[in-house]
């Protein structure tokens, strides 16, 4: 009888190691592949004012002067901001980095919006 209740025993541990082991490999890969898809496909619209629209990979640095040197949008390390405009408040300056789906800066003189399309989703949304 106590053979037998070993045997019990160290198999429920096994079964319990291996359901762990599974869960942890579960976990392992889902983290991989969020971390692989956020940022990778995340651009930034620039709608211009007469309405054109053209887009900037977030995970290609880079400097680029936006409707004939109003405003200059930077692009570093997967993240976009207004560094140079030339409307008279600069808030568009003010607006900070964008990097999160649906994220934005707008020049309302300059009639510049720039939008986050794709990758990870901002954590505030209209329905918070």
């Amino acid at each position: 009888m106590k053979q037998k209740e070993k045997k019990s025993y160290l198999r429920d541990w096994i079964i319990v190691g291996a359901l762990l082991i599974a869960a942890l490999l579960v976990l392992l890969v889902v983290r991989n592949r969020q971390e692989a898809e956020t940022g990778t496909n995340a651009v930034a619209v620039v709608t211009l004012p007469d309405g054109e629209k053209q887009s900037y990979p977030l995970n290609k640095d880079g400097v680029f002067s936006l409707n004939g040197g109003t405003n200059t949008l930077v692009i570093e390390n997967g993240e976009a901001w207004v560094s140079e405009a030339n409307c008279p408040d600069k808030i568009c300056m003010g607006m900070g980095k964008i990097s999160k789906n649906g994220e934005f800066i707008a020049c309302l003189p300059n009639r510049i919006i720039i939008v986050v399309e794709g990758g990870e989703e901002s954590p505030v949304d209209g329905r918070t």
